[in-house]
């Protein structure tokens, strides 16, 4: 029990100190399988970018601030959250318009309610959580079968695919917001 612990304290303090997640969330499907990868990575991301929300909210606003001071893309996000409210924060966690990591401090600055960042983040990154760890997890279901590995990650790998395609609709719906 101490593991999936560990894993979900590792993967806050990645994501509140910028490291990437894509490693950290096949990690979890390595170390724990496809299910309780996804239940253990997704508990983590969303507690990480949580915690860089309330941060920038209320510890370190002013030095949040001057990270994004000046930049076309989080004033387009700041003026999106404005208008759209909570399709903003989907658009942006589906649409990697905005480094994803820099996006949890920098909404802390917008007018977004802490319980609607919380659950459309948690909503629109499962997903990409789901995809990863499946690839992580090809390793350790395939159990040194080939043929079940292959398979595994080909599975995963049309879910990318699949998830590839929610810019353009995004795009083709809302082409103000990106």
């Amino acid at each position: 029990m101490i593991a999936p612990l560990v894993y979900i304290g590792f993967y806050i303090a990645a994501t509140v100190f910028f490291l990437p997640g894509l490693p950290v969330t096949m990690l979890s499907g390595l170390a724990f399988g496809p299910i309780w990868g996804v239940v253990y990575a997704s508990i983590g991301s969303v507690i990480g970018v949580s915690l860089a929300f309330l941060i920038a909210r209320y510890v370190a606003r002013g030095m949040v601030a001057g990270w994004v001071a000046g930049n076309a893309q989080f004033r387009k996000i700041d003026e999106g959250v404005q208008r759209q409210g909570w399709r903003m924060l989907m658009i942006t966690r589906l649409v990697p318009i905005f480094p994803f990591n820099l996006q949890n401090y920098a909404y802390g600055l917008t007018k977004i309610q802490f319980l609607t960042f919380f659950l459309v983040s948690w909503i629109c990154m499962l997903p990409g959580t789901v995809a990863y760890v499946q690839l992580g997890a090809a390793v350790n279901v395939g159990e040194g079968n080939i043929k079940k590995t292959l398979i595994y990650l080909a599975g995963a790998a049309a879910f990318i695919v699949l998830l590839s395609f929610i810019p353009s609709l995004i795009r083709k719906r809302q082409p103000e917001a990106v």
